[in-house]
C-alpha cells in the first residue's frame, strides 16, 4: 500500500540495502571498532570538517537525547518551538534523560527567531531558576518550513555570547539543503550549529542516525552519554555501512531533491480543488492542508495519513524518495472522485 503519511513509511534505497548486505560478511569487532564504522566516520568528517566528531546511534529520539545530554545539565533549560519533536513527539525522553527544563515557545510556522528566544535568556547564574543553556531547532521544521543559513546564523550569534549551544535536529536536513540549494556543512557547522542530530532514516536509510559534535568540549563525554542512553550498537557495522553510499554518491541530495519535487507536484494537484487550503508554506516534502471532513473520511478509505489538527481537519501529507508520478496520478484521481 502506497502512503503519504510519512517518509518513515518508505522503503530502503537499493544502494543502502546493498551496503548492509555487503557488511554482513565474516566476523569483525563490535561496538564501532570495524572498517565500516571507520569509513562512515571518514565520510562524515569529509562532509562536516576534520574537527567534527560523529557518534552513530540507533534512532532520532536517541540522537536528540544524547546530543542534549552533552550540552546541558539538570539545572539548565532548553528552548524550543512548541511544535518541536523533543516537546511533542518523543514522549519526554530528552527532558527525562537530561533532567533539564524544556521551554516551548509558540510559533506560527514552527521556526524560532532571535526575538522569540530573547525573552527566555534570563536568570543566568541564579540558583532559583533553570539556567538557559541550549536552543533546539528542527531543520526542516515539523511544519515543513526551513531555516535559511542566515536565520541559523542569527540564532547562533545570539546564543554564543551567553555561553549557550545551538542543537539542530536534522532528521530532514537533506530536504532543507535541497530546497535551499546549499551544502550540509553550510547549513550546520558553518552557520554556527554546535551539535547536530544527522538523520537519514526518512531519506532512504534503514535505521541509524549520527550525533555530530562541532566543539571539543561537547564531544568529550559523548561516548559515555551514548552508552548510558542505550544507543551504542554492538553490531554497529550495519548502521555505519549505510552512511557510506548515502554520503559518497550524494544519495542524500538526490533522494531529498526527488521528494521535494514530488511535493511541489502534489501542491499543484491540491490547488486544483477550491475546497483544499494549504496551511503552511510548502518548502520541503511535508505539506499541510485542510479539506472538508466528509471528503477526508472518504480519502481515509484509500490512503493512510495523519491528522495534524483534527478539529480543523488539517492533514499532513509527506512525499518520499520513492514517491512516483504514478502515485501522484492515482491520488489525483481519488481526489477528483471524492471532491
Amino acid at each position: 500500500m502506497r502512503s503519504f503519511a510519512s517518509d518513515n513509511n518508505s522503503g530502503v534505497h537499493p544502494l543502502v540495502m546493498n551496503a548492509i548486505i555487503e557488511a554482513n560478511s565474516d566476523h569483525t569487532p563490535g561496538y564501532g571498532d570495524d572498517p565500516w564504522t571507520e569509513a562512515a566516520v571518514r565520510k562524515l568528517k569529509d562532509v562536516f570538517g576534520a574537527n567534527a566528531e560523529p557518534f552513530i546511534v540507533f534512532n532520532g529520539t536517541g540522537a536528540n537525547s544524547v546530543a542534549l545530554q552533552a550540552v546541558t545539565r539538570s539545572f539548565n533549560s532548553i528552548v524550543c518551538a512548541q511544535t518541536a519533536h523533543i516537546y511533542v513527539d518523543e514522549c519526554g525522553a530528552p527532558a527525562r534523560m537530561t533532567g533539564a527544563t524544556v521551554i516551548a515557545v509558540p510559533t506560527s510556522d514552527g521556526k524560532l527567531t532571535p526575538d522569540l528566544i530573547r525573552p527566555h535568556l534570563q536568570h543566568f547564574g541564579v540558583c532559583h531558576h533553570a539556567c538557559p543553556k541550549a536552543v533546539y531547532i528542527s531543520q526542516a521544521t515539523e511544519l515543513g518550513t526551513i531555516y535559511t543559513v542566515d536565520e541559523v546564523k542569527a540564532i547562533a550569534d545570539l546564543l554564543h555570547p551567553h555561553d549557550m549551544y545551538l542543537h539542530m535536529d536534522g532528521a530532514r536536513l537533506a530536504n532543507a539543503c535541497a530546497s535551499l540549494d546549499c551544502s550540509i556543512r553550510q547549513l550546520t557547522v558553518d552557520a554556527g550549529v554546535d551539535i547536530l542530530s544527522f538523520g537519514g532514516t526518512k531519506n532512504g536509510m534503514m535505521a541509524g542516525e549520527a550525533v555530530v559534535a562541532f566543539r571539543p568540549e561537547i564531544a568529550a563525554h559523548l561516548a559515555y552519554f551514548r552508552k548510558q542512553s542505550a544507543q551504542l550498537a554492538s553490531k554497529m557495522r550495519y548502521l555505519s555501512a549505510q552512511f557510506v553510499p548515502y554520503l559518497e554518491h550524494e544519495l542524500w541530495w538526490h533522494n531529498a531533491r526527488h521528494a521535494n519535487r514530488m511535493a511541489a507536484k502534489l501542491v499543484d494537484i491540491l490547488l486544483q480543488f477550491p475546497q483544499i487550503r494549504l496551511t503552511q508554506k510548502p518548502e520541503t516534502n511535508q505539506l499541510f492542508f485542510t479539506m472538508p471532513p466528509e471528503a477526508a473520511k472518504k480519502l481515509e478509505e484509500k490512503y493512510f495519513f495523519y491528522y495534524w489538527n483534527e478539529a480543523a481537519c488539517e492533514i499532513r501529507f509527506v512525499t518520499s524518495w520513492d514517491t512516483t508520478d504514478d502515485d501522484l496520478d492515482r491520488l489525483e484521481e481519488s481526489l477528483k472522485e471524492i471532491i
